[in-house]
């Protein structure tokens, strides 16, 4: 059973920077990929990025292409998420979360939603 926690998140003014990281624990393999969500208030659950922990191919939502960049260490079995140029529309709850998979795309983040394991989140305010 995997479990994931999330760290990194806090309060930065617009233009700022964060770096959140997502901890997995119970793995045993590399063929998994690792997805960040958000969520803001009153809004759905939004793909950001994901990453394959086996080749390291990436996808990013186009909403954070060029501020973002997801990357991994696999011997720590953490997945980080640098956000860069904040805005305050990236206010949100972020999650990471997993599924069994050696690619990255829109696709695998969606199985991760019906049937990934999901972290607690932390909160990223970004304030104007």
């Amino acid at each position: 059973h995997v479990q994931l926690v999330e760290s990194g998140g806090g309060l930065v003014q617009s233009g700022g920077s964060l770096r959140l990281s997502c901890a997995a624990s119970g793995v045993t393999s590399d063929s998994y990929a690792v997805g960040w969500f958000r969520q803001a208030p009153g809004k759905e659950r939004e793909g950001v990025s994901c990453i394959s922990m086996s080749d390291g191919t990436t996808y990013y939502a186009d909403s954070v292409k060029g501020r973002f960049t997801i990357s991994r260490d696999n011997a720590k079995n953490t997945v980080y998420l640098q956000m860069n140029s904040l805005k305050p529309e990236d206010t949100a709850v972020y999650y990471c979360a997993s599924s069994a998979s050696i690619t990255a795309n829109a696709e695998v983040m969606g199985v991760m939603i019906r049937h990934g394991s999901w972290g607690q989140g932390t909160q990223v305010t970004v304030s104007s």
